[in-house]
């Protein structure tokens, strides 16, 4: 025989998961709501998220100085001026070598071009020069056909650079004044916040501050891995530019997923045109194997242990952010994520019995 169902408990169900439908629906709007708004101040937000993201790598020698007696202004000045002589050392690092080597880099552009064309002309190919001659023709009158996009491309490729020059420059800007001002927010935000938020928000905004060091310590960490391994292996090859190769790997380790593609393209076509194409399939195959390891072991393992994040959340996070809002938001998924991690679990702090965690720690103990 079977129980029938109790109507008061069932409306009192119901009522309870519309309840709490209708309140899920309300953070959701919130949420997008927030999103839609960010979205149009991007132009603003995107310098701000760069210039914390500075600030957090520049902070420790600013601290440093502070304790050393320094004015804010003078630290701050000196420590960006440090940084401005450090990024263009890093440039030059990189510049000055290949422009050294361009005469013979481009020889080998010519000679495996060469090697590519006689190849192609054997078996199993067996193309003539008069069909790469065809091919270079329609080649040729495609470019000129497409004169016009290319022209709107190019304007376009102009404005993205302009843009990116202008958020380098307000970041850097940003990046001066956290350095000079940091200290001094949080005690400011207590005076400007009434109540409760006056104690809430700067714990916040002190944990999340501290997470964001942490990304910033773990990406270099996963950058620099990246380019000793992949550079040992350069050098193991005799490929030349090894260093600025290196440098670029592990600036490039900043960017996701473009930033690796970029910089083991560079490699395999240094590779190829000075080498030959057996050692370019080598440092091919090295940096699959380097990039697999670091995006599939390396980066969760070291991400989670200084974020407070399981391996499984960090890949989710990546992956979701590539998908919603391309590399942007593949280099923001970790951090925004862990920043996630951090207020929820501030909540639940609040939220929770105080009497709630000894009494699950004793049970820890005695099973």
């Amino acid at each position: 025989m079977s129980a029938r169902l109790n109507s008061a408990r069932t409306r009192a169900a119901l009522h309870t998961s519309a309840r709490v439908s209708g309140e899920l629906l309300l953070v959701v709007a919130l949420s997008v709501a927030v999103l839609w708004l960010l979205g149009r101040m991007w132009p603003v937000v995107w310098p701000l998220v760069i210039g914390l993201l500075l600030t957090t790598l520049t902070w420790p020698p600013t601290r440093f100085l502070l304790r050393r007696g320094l004015p804010p202004a003078l630290a701050a000045s000196l420590v960006t001026v440090l940084f401005l002589l450090v990024a263009a050392g890093t440039a030059a690092l990189i510049a000055v070598p290949v422009a050294s080597q361009s005469g013979e880099l481009a020889d080998g552009v010519v000679a495996g071009i060469d090697r590519l064309r006689a190849w192609a002309a054997g078996p199993p190919l067996n193309i003539g020069e008069d069909q790469i001659a065809d091919a270079l023709d329609s080649a040729a009158a495609r470019v000129q056909d497409s004169a016009g996009s290319i022209a709107t491309t190019a304007v376009t490729g102009v404005t993205t650079v302009f843009n990116g020059v202008v958020t380098a420059v307000l970041a850097l800007f940003l990046m001066f004044f956290f350095l000079k001002d940091g200290p001094r927010f949080l005690p400011w935000l207590e005076r400007q916040l009434p109540g409760r938020l006056a104690t809430d928000v700067p714990a916040v905004a002190a944990r999340c501050w501290n997470t964001l060091g942490a990304f910033v310590r773990s990406q270099a960490l996963v950058g620099l891995i990246d380019a000793v391994l992949i550079g040992l292996g350069l050098w193991f090859l005799g490929v030349p530019l090894v260093l600025p190769l290196a440098v670029l790997t592990f600036v490039s380790a900043f960017v996701p997923i473009v930033g690796a593609l970029f910089a083991g393209l560079v490699a395999v076509l240094i590779a190829l045109v000075s080498n030959g194409l057996t050692d370019a399939l080598i440092v091919l195959a090295i940096i699959v194997v380097v990039q697999q390891v670091e995006g599939n072991v390396l980066q969760p393992m070291i991400q989670s242990r200084g974020l407070g994040l399981h391996a499984a959340v960090v890949l989710l996070a990546v992956t979701l952010g590539g998908s919603l809002a391309g590399i942007v938001g593949s280099l923001l998924a970790v951090p925004v994520a862990a920043l996630i991690a951090v207020i929820w679990g501030y909540l639940r702090e609040q939220l929770s019995d105080p009497g709630e965690e000894p009494d699950l720690a004793a049970a820890d103990d005695t099973a």
